[in-house]
């Protein structure tokens, strides 16, 4: 598996927003060298430290997890989102084009998101808890957010991880903590 590559949450590079209302630490950002505006698939995690409006994504679907904090409430001008972000490890998928307004529930949080060019791709994101079996996908990604676990005999502790791309990969993934979470990010063809 050449094409797997792990990643630790502390290693991650900080970059500020625009706004100055966050962090962003991208894990993986696809095709290699894309940036904010032309990848095909995208994964990070944010620190959100102040409430203000979300960047606009045109073409691009969008999920929010909630990994620590009291959250976000959701609210896009249009009125086509409103939510609250306040249950950690519960994605919520909404489109990049929308205006969205993020308020603070408490004093900031972090969360993981995944951004997919619709014309390019769709992901699949879910939150395990226990042994699970997914799927062969070409894409995609693994975040253990609490516990440890085995994937395909890879260990991950707590904000471990691994993507992989080009290698058509189904993965066996076994919960080894009664605590334990994992984000999967599955990316598949465009629907």
């Amino acid at each position: 598996m050449t094409n797997v590559h792990r990643f630790r949450r502390a290693d991650l590079v900080a970059q500020p927003w625009k706004n100055g209302g966050g962090l962003t630490r991208e894990i993986v950002s696809w095709p290699p060298g894309s940036g904010v505006t032309d990848f095909d698939w995208r994964v990070s995690i944010a620190h959100i430290a102040s409430s203000g409006p979300f960047s606009a994504f045109p073409g691009v679907d969008r999920v929010i997890t909630l990994l620590e904090g009291a959250g976000v409430a959701l609210q896009s001008v249009d009125g086509t989102v409103s939510h609250r972000l306040d249950q950690p490890l519960h994605p919520f998928d909404f489109a990049g084009e929308r205006v969205v307004q993020a308020d603070l529930l408490g004093p900031d949080c972090h969360d993981f998101n995944v951004m997919v060019r619709r014309s390019a791709c769709s992901a699949s994101v879910q939150v395990l808890s226990s042994a699970a079996h997914l799927t062969q996908q070409s894409h995609g990604l693994l975040f253990a957010c609490r516990g440890h676990w085995h994937a395909n005999g890879h260990v991950l502790l707590a904000d471990e991880g691994l993507w992989w791309h080009d290698e058509p990969s189904a993965w066996t993934l076994t919960a080894q903590s009664d605590d334990a979470a994992l984000i999967a990010v599955l990316i598949q063809p465009p629907r």
